[in-house]
């Protein structure tokens, strides 16, 4: 059996957790990338929760969204943040990991452990900047596959994701739909609409139009902090929904008053600041330029989730949120249409939230429900805990 490398508490948390790395696609074996391209080597930085049991029936695959990465739960030695999704991963959590092995890798064209342009090109001993191929969301789950490979399971009980998380559970099942046994694709879409795209040219544009980005070979004098500390102040207002913003910061000001000067003077503006300075600590600006790209060549659509006449036993859950307007429930129901159209065994199921895209991470305890009686019955009750999952 495969155990990860953490600790447990009584609080329902995996607590220490420690990041691992897989390299794969050495000099012959390189990856055959969409654009045409080939990359290798190639390392994935991953971490698991839980224990992989004797016939290795019980993986979970967890995707993360733009801007995650491998660090889904728990926390790190020393440190005091937790993973993106600790609310949903841990002991009796929506993924119970006294019951399921759980799996989170950081993407590659990342930048928190994973090949990206950040990386060393070894072809030139420097980083690889924009030498760096497009990559697709099709190749990230290529070289997930290789991961899952590596730990010998044939078939995934599951794989789970919000947003782009969500893009690469559908394309988990387009690619490989005999390896999968049910999937949970969350707040995502088949493909990304002209207003979808659109933002993320802004968010690209704000980068690339910073100075100090020097056509992305910025590595050894410092990030362009100013364009991407924009591009992720704009991310942040796609999250949220105008409800969820007026609860937090309605108009109140910061100081009690106007300065009249262009210094933030509301509180919304102070806290787009204060998220913007924050993620240029910890993300890479050319990362999200390839990341935004991959997403927006995304498609699913038009049969290419399921060929006709191929025929899949994948279980889904479909979940979106009302108040999520950057990915709307018409594009969770369009793929629920795609589905039935094949007769897939699908639930959808669209939760009551004011969080706006961010609800996939903050809204627990119903997802937790849908996601727990969903994995129970896929598990076909191989093992009982807590009186639940027979």
């Amino acid at each position: 059996m495969i155990e990860m490398k953490n600790i447990t508490n009584k609080n329902n948390s995996v607590c220490i957790v420690e990041t691992q790395s897989f390299t794969f696609a050495g000099p012959g074996n390189e990856l055959e990338l969409e654009c045409g391209d080939t990359l290798g080597p190639i390392t994935l930085a991953y971490e698991t929760y839980g224990t992989l049991n004797a016939d290795k029936s019980n993986a979970i695959l967890a995707l993360h969204a733009l801007s995650g990465d491998a660090h889904a739960a728990g926390v790190h030695r020393d440190q005091d943040d937790p993973g993106w999704w600790d609310d949903m991963i841990g002991p009796g959590k929506a993924f119970d990991t006294n019951r399921y092995f759980v799996i989170c890798s950081n993407v590659i064209g990342g930048c928190k452990g994973s090949t990206g342009p950040s990386s060393i090109n070894p072809a030139t001993g420097k980083p690889y900047a924009l030498e760096f191929p497009f990559i697709t969301v099709a190749d990230m789950v290529h070289a997930q596959r290789k991961l899952i490979d590596f730990f010998g399971i044939d078939r995934l009980l599951c794989v789970a994701g919000g947003s782009m998380g969500g893009m690469q559970v559908l394309q988990w099942v387009a690619s490989y739909p005999e390896r999968v046994r049910s999937a949970i694709p969350v707040a995502t879409a088949l493909k990304h609409s002209p207003q979808q795209i659109a933002f993320n040219e802004v968010v690209r544009q704000s980068i690339m139009a910073d100075p100090a980005w020097r056509e992305g070979n910025y590595y050894e004098y410092g990030q362009p902090e100013k364009g991407l500390s924009v591009a992720r102040m704009i991310g942040h207002i796609t999250f949220m929904s105008d409800q969820s913003m007026e609860e937090k910061f309605s108009r109140r000001l910061r100081s009690g008053r106007f300065s009249f000067n262009f210094d933030p003077d509301f509180e919304v503006e102070g806290y787009l600041h204060y998220r913007g300075a924050n993620f240029v600590k910890r993300f890479d600006a050319n990362s999200y330029l390839y990341i935004t790209k991959a997403i927006d060549y995304f498609d699913l659509s038009d049969s290419k989730l399921i060929p006709a006449g191929r025929n899949i036993d994948t279980r889904f859950l479909v979940i979106s949120f009302k108040s999520d307007w950057l990915y709307p429930s018409c594009q969770s129901q369009e793929i629920v249409r795609a589905l039935k159209m094949n007769c897939v065994d699908a639930t959808y199921c669209e939760l009551q939230s004011t969080y706006g895209h961010d609800a996939f991470l903050v809204e627990v305890e119903e997802q937790t429900t849908l996601i727990r009686h969903f994995l129970d019955k896929t598990f076909n009750g191989y093992l009982v805990v807590d009186g639940y999952g027979v």
